[in-house]
């Protein structure tokens, strides 16, 4: 998941996006003002900003073309305005940012962007792999070597280790994660929703939606906790 950086003067936007990204799996820090996001962008160096224009102290494109000739354009950045105009949109995209949504922001286009934005950031070194380069592994604490390929479904039982096929979408990748994470704590705690959310740290609300969203069968869980 990605680090997010929200620079809003609105309390309300700050949070409802970060409600929204957060429960998309992303982490999010949260600034009012230019001065907080200057700060932010140099402690925690963020995977992409969502940047309002219009604040009090500075606006937003001119802390674009701040981070434009200072070098530190290094994330992609998206604009977002409730009064923007085709100029604006023209000279914000000019000056580095990679698009602009229009307030009040749609949760489809609001993730569609990010996911565009994520996938067009500079790619980062990464660590050595641990495991083929096309797969990655999660094991259970318990130690246990329970594989699975994703693709062909959970066998019955919680399975402690998965296998995740790497070279696709960034997207399709995080939802079969999520989907064998939730499968594998739904066959754990029997079906119990309850005992999933508390310990998965997700209301109950956010979890339906979450589970519904990546096509969890709750049906073949609560068949299982019944036999």
């Amino acid at each position: 998941m990605a680090t997010i950086l929200v620079v809003d003067d609105e309390l309300g936007i700050r949070a409802l996006l970060s409600e929204i990204l957060a429960d998309e799996g992303h982490t999010v820090e949260l600034a009012e003002n230019a001065a907080q996001a200057r700060a932010l962008r140099e402690q925690m160096q963020p995977d992409l900003v969502l940047l309002d224009i219009w604040m009090p102290d500075v606006d937003g494109i001119t802390l674009l073309k701040e981070w434009g000739a200072c070098g530190q354009l290094t994330m992609p950045v998206i604009m977002m305005s409730g009064h923007g105009t085709i100029d604006t949109a023209v000279e914000a995209t000019k000056h580095g940012a990679m698009a602009f949504l229009e307030k009040p922001i749609t949760l489809q286009k609001l993730l569609r962007a990010v996911e565009q934005g994520l996938a067009r950031q500079t790619p980062r070194p990464a660590a050595p792999p641990l495991v083929a380069p096309s797969i990655v592994r999660e094991r259970a604490p318990d130690g246990v070597n329970h594989t699975a390929p994703v693709a062909g479904g959970l066998p019955a039982g919680p399975q402690a280790e998965q296998v995740f096929v790497l070279d696709r979408p960034l997207r399709e990748a995080r939802d079969a994660f999520e989907k064998a994470y939730f499968e594998f704590h739904l066959a754990k705690e029997h079906g119990s929703m309850t005992r999933v959310a508390e310990k998965t740290g997700l209301e109950r609300t956010h979890l339906y939606r979450k589970l519904k969203q990546l096509g969890v069968d709750l049906s073949r869980n609560k068949r299982a906790a019944g036999n």
